[in-house]
Formats: structure tokens, C-alpha cells, sequence
């Protein structure tokens, strides 16, 4: 079965799910394990390294796949993107930053151009930067957003916004869609497919130690929190309003919240950071992931999963002969 929207004809792919382009747990094996399951994998550059980009395409065929970078670091690495628009991908995508300058050369080289945005204000921006496909991303979603808006409020407006102003300009839903009811509820809410992160971030092929994996398995959705803590302690300097969502462990009982007083320790808490992250202790490394973890209770290979889901909405969709999809 498919399910058939303007988002598989648009990449020419079986069914309306794309991978997140989770920083490095999107790797090679991962994407093309989306890609060969029917949807659209992306590569999860995030902040940008260019070796590591480099090494993913090797093993890919050209526009097998795409790619994703977390856009104001990416911004600052001259030669970044237009390395990563040699490569052909399947298309690029952009998270919170200004899109608009980096824009041209991604049209130029047409490739298509995906946006992350999390509000009504950042969708106008990304269709007038010349999006192909905006992914409105609520504040359920695991790793950086912000909490201002959930998926089920957003992607309908954002759906109104884009019918009435820019109809050829495509919706993704991301946040929350970790299994065929989310997927169906993304298509019912005026989406042309879902983003999906927290799900595959558990897939048999993502770059995730099985440790961490296996904490995501025994938590649910209130085992999660958006912090800062992390991006204090790894040295990122994340622009405000964006925190990452994670699974709750010691660092976080410890630091969220006491983030001055973390700055003010900064270097100690560093090393025992670092040597957490080498030994797999999560109970002091980030695992990272959304409000779906709740929803999983094994870790699968994509094919399996994307096969359930699939299956799964199209039971859901076939009888209310959804207008927005065509299920064959």
C-alpha cells in the first residue's frame, strides 16, 4: 500500500515520510535505509563538518539522498553549503536561521530547498526565501526547537497560510509523528507528509549507541525536557529562543535551571561531560529525543517501521476517503 500526496511526486518517492535530518544519527546507513523504505532520507549535517559531509556522500549514489544543516553555523563555514551543493543531493534542508541568504545558490543548483520553521512569523520568512517545502515543527519534537507552538496547531495554520499565499509550496509535519496515527493526523491536517525523528532515531541503522537506545525504550513522553543545560556544557552557543528537547537523567536534575551556576563550573563539568559521552553513561550524556519516545517500545530496522506506519495510516485514511491523499 501508499499513500500518494504531492510530496511522492514531488521527490518521486513511495510514501510521505522524511527522515529528520538528526545531527550524525543520521548517517549514511540510516538515510538510505529511509530511501530504500519508500521515503526521503536526510543526511543530519547539523552544525557543519565538511570531512564528515565528505565521507556520507561517498557512499551514496548522486541525489540518493539529502542533507541537513542547522543553518547559523552552517553560515559560519564559508564553502560549507556550496561543498555540499557539489555533492547533488536530493535536497537541502535548513533549521533555524535565516534562510534567505543561502537560498539562491540552492536554487541555482536545483536542488530543492526544505525549511524548518516553528512559528507563523518564520513561515512567511521561508516562502519568501523561495522554500519548496516548509516542515512546521512543534515543540513535541526531540533535539532544538522552541516550545512556543505544538504540531497540532501549527501545521494547520501554517497549511491555511500557504493555501491562501503560496499553494505550490509544500507542508511537512514534524514533532510527535512516530507512528501511523501521527502520520495520519499530519495528512489530515493539511500536510503533504511528516518529518520524522524520535521514531528512526530508534531504527537498528541510526548512528545511536545501543545504550542509549535502550534508555529511550524504558521512558515515556514525560521523561523528556527542553533544556540548555547541554549546549552550555558542549560549548554551543544556541541563539535564543531555541532549547533542545532530551531525555531527563542526572545532568538534567542537576543543571537545568542552574545554568549560571553551571557556566561558573564549566570546565570540571566539561571533562566529566566528555568522559560520560566516551562511556556511554547516560545518566550524565544527552540522549536526545521527543515526547513520541513514549510511543516506542522496540527498536526496528526503518524498513519495518516505515512499513507499519505506512500500513497503519492508510487503514486509518482509507474509510474517511481523505481528499488530501490517494491511497493505492
Amino acid at each position: 500500500m501508499t499513500l500518494h500526496t504531492r510530496l511522492t511526486d514531488m521527490f518521486g518517492i513511495a510514501h510521505p515520510v522524511v527522515l529528520a535530518p538528526m545531527d550524525e544519527v543520521a548517517d549514511w546507513r540510516l538515510a538510505s535505509a529511509v530511501a530504500d523504505a519508500g521515503g526521503l532520507g536526510l543526511l543530519g549535517a547539523g552544525y557543519g563538518d565538511k570531512d564528515w559531509v565528505d565521507e556520507q556522500f561517498r557512499h551514496l549514489p548522486t541525489q540518493r539522498v539529502g542533507v541537513g544543516f542547522i543553518t547559523w553555523s552552517m553560515a559560519e563555514q564559508p564553502g560549507l553549503l556550496d561543498a555540499a551543493i557539489a555533492h547533488r543531493p536530493r535536497a537541502i534542508f535548513l533549521s533555524f536561521g535565516d534562510p534567505a541568504p543561502h537560498a539562491p545558490a540552492i536554487h541555482a543548483a536545483g536542488i530543492p530547498l526544505i525549511c524548518q520553521v516553528h512559528d507563523i512569523a518564520q513561515a512567511r520568512k521561508a516562502i519568501a526565501a523561495g522554500a519548496d517545502v516548509i516542515a512546521a515543527q512543534g515543540g513535541e519534537a526531540g533535539g532544538h526547537g522552541t516550545a512556543a507552538r505544538s504540531t497540532f496547531t501549527l501545521v494547520p495554520e501554517i497549511a491555511d497560510l500557504l493555501q491562501s499565499t503560496a499553494p505550490e509550496v509544500l507542508l511537512l509535519a514534524a514533532g510527535g509523528v512516530a507512528d501511523g496515527r501521527g502520520l495520519a493526523a499530519a495528512l489530515a491536517l493539511g500536510a503533504d507528509g511528516a518529518l520524522v525523528g524520535t521514531r528512526f532515531w530508534a531504527a537498528t541503522e541510526a548512528a545511536v549507541p545501543h545504550t542509549a537506545q535502550i534508555q529511550g525504550l524504558r521512558a515515556d513522553g514525560d521523561a523528556t525536557v527542553r533544556q540548555s543545560a547541554f549546549d552550555i556544557v558542549r560549548g554551543k552557543s544556541w541563539p535564543t529562543p531555541y532549547t533542545g528537547r532530551v531525555l531527563r537523567n542526572e545532568f538534567t536534575t542537576r543543571w537545568h535551571g542552574q545554568e549560571p551556576a553551571l557556566r561558573t563550573d564549566i570546565a570540571a563539568q566539561a571533562d566529566l561531560f566528555d568522559a560520560a559521552v566516551l562511556a556511554q553513561d547516560y545518566t550524565v550524556a544527552n540522549a536526545i529525543a521527543g515526547e513520541a519516545i513514549g510511543q516506542i517500545t522496540e527498536i526496528r530496522s526503518a524498513a519495518d517501521i516505515m512499513e507499519d506506519m505506512v500500513s497503519t495510516a492508510t487503514a486509518i485514511l482509507s474509510p474517511a476517503g481523505a481528499a488530501a491523499v490517494t491511497v493505492g
